[in-house]
């Protein structure tokens, strides 16, 4: 459990730490704090942002934009805590499929 926590902790700083990298690259950075190499879906997701597969930061700030506007309850109030979470998610994943 331990080594997902620290693994999931370096996979959400990745993409401000590494920029788009060979996969050679990627491959002799996808350790983790204790100097172990990451396996299975760890490394999995490391490896996709590292390379810069993943989704660039910038398409994704535009669709959080559009995804915060509409993030409101049916009394207009906007959503907070783990309902906006939720919303955000599945409205970004909509705007992904949509393009």
């Amino acid at each position: 459990m331990k080594k997902l926590l620290v693994s999931a902790a370096l996979l959400c700083l990745s993409p401000f730490v590494f920029a788009q990298a060979s996969p050679a690259d990627c491959e002799a950075k996808a350790v983790s704090k204790n100097g172990k190499p990451l396996a299975g879906a760890a490394k999995t997701a490391f490896m996709k942002k590292c390379t810069g597969g993943a989704q660039a930061p910038a398409a994704k700030a535009h669709a959080a934009a559009g995804c915060e506007a509409k993030a409101i309850d049916k009394n207009g109030k906007p959503l907070a805590g783990a309902a906006k979470g939720t919303f955000m998610k599945k409205c970004e994943k909509n705007a992904q499929a949509a393009k």
